[in-house]
């Protein structure tokens, strides 16, 4: 093993723990054999400078920065332990404190290794198409626009498009998508995703340093060094009360020397055990405990929290307002009705809207085209085609013009529709969808409605946000009321608010906090952004590649799947009652020792004993969450 790995802490300090005990048990042995008293000190001064080396360094760094820490209050009790003639007992304080230290650190990384896992999922290197050759190079050297090559059982190795080849993609690492999803041309794939089945042609849209592993990795490794305010309380409590265990200590010596008529080298050993079983440990590392094991069994599931203060918010939620399109809706227009008449069928009607709308890239043409493909419909070809803005489009299919349109283009183009026609119009109007006429010629073929589709899930999620605690679930949109209203009943919600711009949506964060509660805002990241920054917790759902949502959010969804928002306000909310779990269990822990340490006389071993159990079963008790399980 070289130098360099001898000498990093994570191999050095287990090694100097061993050695400390090694010294501890062999100068028990010269003890019991008679051997040379001075082997025995040479055994004690190895036991002090191994098992002190790394406390005396931490107390050290923190005098310098005018902090006192809980190292320092080991290594002043473990010296006036030797200073009374209990060296064995402070090399055993010593020896226990950094075998805890080193426990704790094995096991909060066991938090940490959930989220360097991420790391493993990027191959080192791609096969990359040049030159109409196949080369395989480091994926820090892949550019934009280049076509990497994927075969089936590949990690795909940038973000990217699509560009030949079908197949089913694992994004669980990315989305939480606990099923694989199937890809086609023209679709997105992610770094990090296992392609399953299809070789794929994919042209990489984002450099593997900006990809949206990258930027996953790179915000839960930022969130592990964001406190939550109660990190930063016990952190700040930290220092005073290591001051507190400071003067208890003294006072303890000076009460039991001078009023109780004690000896000073038995006073002494009593105000070192004080100051030993008084020393916050378990309290401090409660949080981080928790909050970092959150955090990694979040991360996993597509939920990171940007942070332990989000997360410690996100269980005080108490409103849920979420925007309409692309959260409770799928944020893409779909066919719901199809009528002909004057003799066509509804596959007639579908051809020909269909064909003349396949020219078009606006999203209403595009539900046209999809429902006609659904059917499994063969659409013509389309001569002299013409759009006009915000009406509808035209163009030959053979001989014969076709117009899809909006009731009034069509009106001024081909007359009135028909009385039956225009029934059907005004029911499907005042469902708050949009309505297309289709005429043929100078002939009505029939109309069609498009509307935005309710997200399946999402009448079952507002009932589990309900369960999970939550007051009110709040719908916000810039559609018309009647839009928004035929969701909202569609969904469920409380309440829905309408017509509203991005600022009034920021606005009403104020309004439904002060109405009811935190608040927690659930939108894309894009024009809601104003309104994700003002929540007492923004939400961006859906938002792998979007920019904007992962810098306004506090809490970022990596995948569309509305289940995460319950579970992220069920992870927190166990993980405050883990934090609080551990926060009693320690003081409590603190309280008995210290009556011990009078009533029973604690001897100073125990009372390390007990003070660095505590402090490993609460590190236990935080890395539960791991498994991300919330009941």
């Amino acid at each position: 093993m070289s130098t360099a790995r001898w000498l990093d802490r994570k191999t050095l300090e287990p090694t100097l723990v061993a050695v400390t005990l090694a010294a501890l048990l062999l100068s028990l042995i010269v003890q019991w054999t008679g051997l040379p008293h001075s082997l025995n000190a040479i055994l004690g001064v190895i036991a002090y400078v191994a098992g002190g080396f790394y406390g005396a360094q931490t107390s050290f760094a923190s005098l310098r920065q005018k902090m006192l820490d809980i190292d320092f209050l080991m290594i002043v009790a473990a010296v006036g332990a030797a200073l009374v003639g209990q060296w064995r007992d402070g090399a055993m304080l010593l020896f226990l404190f950094s075998l805890s230290n080193v426990m704790q650190d094995y096991a909060m990384g066991r938090s940490r290794q959930a989220i360097r896992a991420l790391f493993e999922l990027y191959p080192e290197d791609a096969k990359v198409r040049r030159d109409g050759q196949t080369e395989i190079v480091p994926i820090s050297e892949i550019g934009l626009g280049e076509i990497v090559l994927i075969q089936p059982g590949e990690r795909i190795p940038v973000d990217g498009m699509i560009v030949s080849g079908q197949s089913s993609i694992d994004q669980s690492t990315i989305t939480g998508e606990s099923m694989p999803v199937e890809k086609r041309t023209g679709d997105t794939v992610f770094a990090g995703t296992l392609n399953q089945q299809g070789a794929l042609d994919v042209r990489v849209t984002q450099l593997a340093s900006q990809s949206t592993l990258s930027r996953i990795i790179q915000m839960v490794e930022e969130a592990q060094s964001r406190k939550a305010p109660t990190q930063r309380f016990l952190d700040d409590f930290e220092q005073y009360y290591a001051m507190a265990v400071i003067g208890g200590s003294a006072l303890v010596l000076l009460i039991c020397w001078l009023l109780l008529g004690w000896t000073f080298d038995d006073s002494f050993y009593r105000a070192m055990v004080v100051l030993v079983v008084a020393s916050p440990c378990a309290l401090v590392i409660s949080v981080p405990a928790a909050f970092l094991s959150a955090i990694a069994a979040g991360a996993r599931r597509g939920v990171i929290f940007k942070g332990g203060a989000h997360l410690e918010q996100m269980g005080t939620i108490r409103v849920v307002a979420f925007d309409k399109t692309g959260t409770l809706t799928k944020g893409r227009p779909a066919v719901t009705d199809v009528f002909a008449c004057n003799g066509h069928s509804e596959e007639d009607l579908l051809r020909a809207a269909g064909a003349v709308e396949s020219r078009s890239e606006h999203p209403l043409s595009r539900a046209v085209r999809e429902a006609a493909e659904a059917r499994g419909l063969e659409l013509g070809e389309v001569e002299d085609f013409e759009a006009i803005t915000g009406q509808g489009v035209t163009g030959f299919i053979g001989d014969t013009l076709v117009r899809v349109g909006r009731l009034k283009y069509i009106a001024e183009c081909a007359g009135e529709p028909p009385a039956d026609l225009m029934a059907i119009h005004n029911r499907l109007h005042t469902e708050a969808k949009t309505v297309l006429f289709v005429c043929y010629g100078s002939e009505f073929m029939g109309l069609l409605a498009v509307a935005d589709q309710i997200r399946e899930q999402s009448a079952r999620i507002v009932q589990e946000l309900h369960q999970a605690g939550v007051k009110r679930v709040v719908m916000l949109t810039g559609d018309n009321a009647s839009v928004g209203q035929r969701i909202g009943v569609m969904a469920g919600v409380d309440e829905v608010r309408a017509e509203l711009m991005p600022g009034d949506k920021a606005a009403m964060m104020s309004i439904l906090e002060r109405d009811y509660g935190p608040v927690a805002m659930v939108g894309d990241g894009v024009n809601d952004a104003p309104a994700l920054a003002a929540a007492t917790v923004g939400i961006a759902m859906g938002a792998a590649g979007t920019d904007v949502a992962l810098e306004t959010a506090g809490v970022v969804l990596m995948g569309d799947h509305l289940e995460a928002i319950p579970y992220a306000i069920r992870l927190s909310r166990r993980a405050r009652r883990v934090v609080w779990e551990n926060i009693i269990f320690a003081m409590s822990v603190i309280v008995i020792l210290l009556i011990s340490a009078f009533v029973i006389e604690l001897p100073l071993p125990l009372g390390v004993l007990g003070h660095e159990g505590s402090t490993v079963i609460v590190v236990l008790n935080g890395l539960r969450l791991l498994t991300g399980r919330v009941n």
